[in-house]
């Protein structure tokens, strides 16, 4: 009895070892080691809305530099402005803090006036011509004056949203069309020069808050690209799109110079690289996704108007250059870039 009893504490015993020991086994194959933590970090800010391709495309960007260096750096994407309004952002990056921001020729234009000029209407027309715009002296002059006198460090302007065009209640056809109408745009001097020089009454209104404003008739519309009218569901409060194609909306991702400074010469490359990279990449399928938004804004309710006078539109907007002193800019840039006005 008693040999039995000990042959039983002990099968038990070697039972309970076992366990043990494959408890230990199995905590040493599910416990993995702690992602490295990243030594750089970039938060990054724009004001477009989460299904936006310009968000997917940040991702995109950020996934990338964290694979080529890494994990040592990280650049977080924030949208729909939940850092801050732009010129705020814009500020802080110039004090050198770690933030970057999703901008524009026109609000560059604050800093280094004659920047505005890519912003400016009927300015350049496609994506290859920006992309020619990357290379030239007067630009590359720019960007320094950016960095040195403002501390903003531009990264890429790859970045082109596409044609703006009028979003209103009523067919735009002609410029007299606009006379009379209250149409939201930035507040840069490019964008409101431009709107005035076109016959409507400019309204400098945050992104975010056309909506209602559109609603409440604080404004008539807005000068918009396809892919944000419907990011934004403007045409629950819009009728009609005119294909003005009165800009490109060249976009200009930047950081602070003095953060920059402060990341490894290769990481600087990096973030550069990718940064035209995702720009590109985002901005052709965007170009590609035309057709089909003007389908889905019709399926929608929303009627398109391309029987626009182009020549008349071309006309009235060289009052904005004039108006801002950057006829000479825009002429210096065609010079370099081999093309004619």
């Amino acid at each position: 009895m008693k040999e039995t009893k000990k042959m039983l504490s002990m099968l038990l015993i070697l039972i309970i070892a076992s366990l043990l020991v494959s408890a230990c086994g199995k905590i040493k194959e599910t416990v993995k080691p702690e992602a490295p933590k990243p030594k750089y970090v970039l938060m990054f800010n724009h004001v477009l809305s989460e299904s936006e391709p310009f968000h997917q495309g940040f991702l995109k960007w950020a996934q990338r530099v964290k694979e080529r260096t890494n994990g040592e750096v990280e650049i977080q994407v924030f949208h729909s402005g939940q850092l801050g309004v732009e010129e705020d952002i814009i500020e802080q990056l110039k004090q050198g803090a770690p933030i970057g921001q999703n901008t524009n020729a026109a609000r560059l234009g604050m800093y280094v006036p004659a920047i505005a000029v890519l912003n400016a209407p009927y300015f350049v027309e496609n994506i290859e011509d920006v992309a020619k715009l990357r290379e030239l002296p007067t630009v590359k002059q720019w960007e320094k004056e950016l960095e040195e006198k403002h501390g903003i460090k531009v990264l890429s302007f790859s970045w082109v949203q596409g044609m703006r065009h009028m979003l209103t209640n009523k067919p735009i056809k002609t410029p007299e069309d606009l006379k009379g109408l209250r149409i939201r745009t930035l507040g840069a001097p490019i964008w409101q020069q431009s709107i005035r020089a076109m016959g409507a009454a400019p309204v400098a209104m945050p992104f975010g808050e056309v909506y209602t404003g559109m609603q409440q008739k604080a404004i008539d519309g807005a000068d918009l690209v396809y892919r944000n009218v419907i990011g934004a569901k403007l045409f629950e409060t819009a009728k009609y799109m005119s294909e003005t194609n009165h800009i490109l909306l060249i976009n200009f991702e930047v950081m602070s110079k003095k953060y920059f400074d402060s990341l490894p010469p290769e990481y600087q490359r990096i973030l550069v690289e990718e940064c035209n990279n995702a720009g590109m990449e985002t901005s052709k399928e965007m170009e590609q996704e035309v057709e089909a938004l003007r389908k889905e804004l019709t399926q929608k309710g929303m009627t398109i108007v391309q029987d626009v006078d182009l020549a008349a539109f071309r006309k009235a907007g060289e009052g904005a250059y004039k108006v801002l002193g950057l006829t000479e800019a825009r002429d210096k840039l065609y010079e370099e870039m081999n093309r004619k006005q």
